[in-house]
């Protein structure tokens, strides 16, 4: 697989990322098909490996997010600066720390965008809260399986 797809799987894959983050974009299927792409026109055994997790992992994702309840993040307050800062704290907590560091990192983000706009720290953890109950934790469930889906996706290119 030359260069060029390569870059174009990480970009559509980027896409999804980003599209998780915004409501009706399908964003944990755009990674999904950035995978499926790429185990496709690159069909080696660690390619399908991860094809397979990544069918794996958003169907267990699903499969919890419908037990979690339905995002009203709206009724919260969250804006899509709230989004943004919740997906870069996502994505920094997920580089720094390893794949779990993107659960706290999401929470920070928030908490960040709701200390600044708020400016009381008591405030701040309240509406960190309702945005978590009212739906942030189904996008930080899909949100944390799509990083899962690319950090695989990015070692096998590494380390495959």
């Amino acid at each position: 697989m030359g260069a060029w797809d390569l870059l174009l799987v990480g970009l559509v894959m980027l896409f999804g990322l980003v599209g998780v983050l915004v409501p009706g974009v399908p964003g944990s299927w755009l990674v999904w098909a950035a995978v499926l792409w790429w185990a496709l026109k690159d069909p080696q055994p660690v390619a399908w490996g991860v094809l397979v997790g990544a069918t794996m992992s958003l169907f267990l994702s699903q499969v919890v997010r419908w037990s979690l309840p339905p995002r009203r993040l709206r009724q919260s307050g969250a804006t899509p600066r709230m989004g943004v800062y919740a997906g870069a704290g996502a994505f920094l907590g997920f580089c720094l720390v390893p794949v779990v560091g993107a659960i706290p990192g999401f929470m920070a983000g928030i908490y960040l965008y709701e200390r600044l706009r708020l400016g009381r720290h008591g405030e701040a953890r309240a509406a960190l809260r309702t945005a978590m109950r009212l739906g942030g934790s189904s996008v930080l469930t899909e949100l944390f399986t799509c990083l899962l889906i690319a950090g695989a996706w990015l070692g096998a290119l590494i380390w495959g």
